[in-house]
């Protein structure tokens, strides 16, 4: 079993990764004219924030300090998705492609946490987390091949 240090680091890292998701669908939000789109990724920001708040708490919980923000690569790709804006190709299929990129590293990140040994109750939120993770990419994934089928 891994130690309340360990544990902290594997949920520093998903919340890091939870804050890039909530900034991320915020900005594509903010991107999109749809209003199907503007609401879903909306609605996936606050999912992330509630993400976000819950690993702060096992963070708090094993004796740790909650990462400040989210990651760099994060922070360029939200830049990436706001420069598309500004120059015109923010067509919804671009923006959908940013955010699939975007949940895949996602879910790479959870599947790295569940590879560690982790207390049951963390081992259980990391799980659901992960799966909410891989419902929102396969959503925005068939969303995006639909966008492709129309151009």
């Amino acid at each position: 079993m891994a130690d309340d240090k360990e544990v902290v680091n594997v949920l520093n890292d998903l919340l890091e990764n939870a804050r890039d998701g909530e900034y991320g669908f915020k900005t594509c939000a903010e991107q999109v004219e749809a209003s199907n789109l503007k609401t879903l990724f909306s609605d996936r920001s606050r999912g992330c924030a509630e993400a976000a708040r819950e690993l702060e708490a096992l963070i708090v919980q094993h004796g740790g300090e909650p990462a400040s923000g989210g990651t760099a690569a994060g922070a360029l790709h939200r830049g990436w998705v706001q420069i598309k804006g500004a120059v015109g190709a923010d067509s919804e299929l671009s923006i959908l492609e940013s955010c699939e990129r975007g949940e895949d590293s996602g879910i790479a990140r959870y599947r790295k946490a569940l590879k560690e040994e982790l207390p049951e109750s963390v081992r259980t939120v990391v799980e659901r987390q992960a799966a909410g993770a891989q419902k929102n990419h396969d959503q925005i994934r068939d969303l995006r091949n639909a966008a492709r089928q129309q151009s």
